[in-house]
C-alpha cells in the first residue's frame, strides 16, 4: 500500500504543469545580426567587455590598485610614456615595460591574447588607454 501511494505522490508532482510568466520583448530599434555587436559598441566598451570577459585580465589587472599584475592605470601611463605598444606585447612579440619581475605570470595567459584578433586587442589597447587621468 506504501509503494502505491507514494506511486500516486510521485505521479501527481510529476504531472504538475510549471508555468512560466515570460517578460515581454521590448521593441528595440537597433537590430544586430550576430557578429555585430561588438561594432555597435565603442572600441573602449569592446575592450572592457573582451578585458573582463574572455580575456580575463580582470582578475590580476584592477582599474586603480596593483593585485597580482600592475593596476589598468600604471600600465597606461607607462606604455604612454614609454611610447611602448601593448598590442605587440600582448601578441609576445615584445619585452615587458612595466613590471618585469611578473612577466612569467603574464606569460602563462599568451595563449589567450595570441589567439585574439588584431581588432580586439586594439580594443583592449583602447581601454586601458581609456584609464588615463
Amino acid at each position: 500500500m506504501k509503494k502505491i501511494l507514494f506511486l500516486s505522490a510521485v505521479l501527481a508532482f510529476a504531472s504538475c504543469k510549471k508555468e512560466t510568466v515570460e517578460a515581454p520583448v521590448e521593441n528595440t530599434t537597433e537590430a544586430y545580426s550576430e557578429g555585430e555587436t561588438a561594432k555597435a559598441k565603442t572600441p573602449a566598451e569592446f575592450g572592457k567587455q573582451i578585458f573582463e570577459g574572455q580575456g580575463n585580465c580582470f582578475s590580476c589587472h584592477q582599474p586603480d590598485k596593483k593585485v597580482i599584475g600592475p593596476s589598468i592605470q600604471e600600465i597606461a601611463k607607462i606604455y604612454k610614456d614609454k611610447n611602448g605598444d601593448i598590442v605587440t606585447f600582448l601578441k609576445g612579440n615584445a619585452d615587458p615595460i612595466v613590471d618585469p619581475s611578473q612577466f612569467a605570470v603574464m606569460k602563462t595567459n599568451f595563449p589567450v591574447t595570441q589567439a585574439m584578433s588584431d581588432e580586439e586587442l586594439k580594443a583592449i589597447e583602447t581601454y586601458i588607454y581609456s584609464h588615463l587621468k
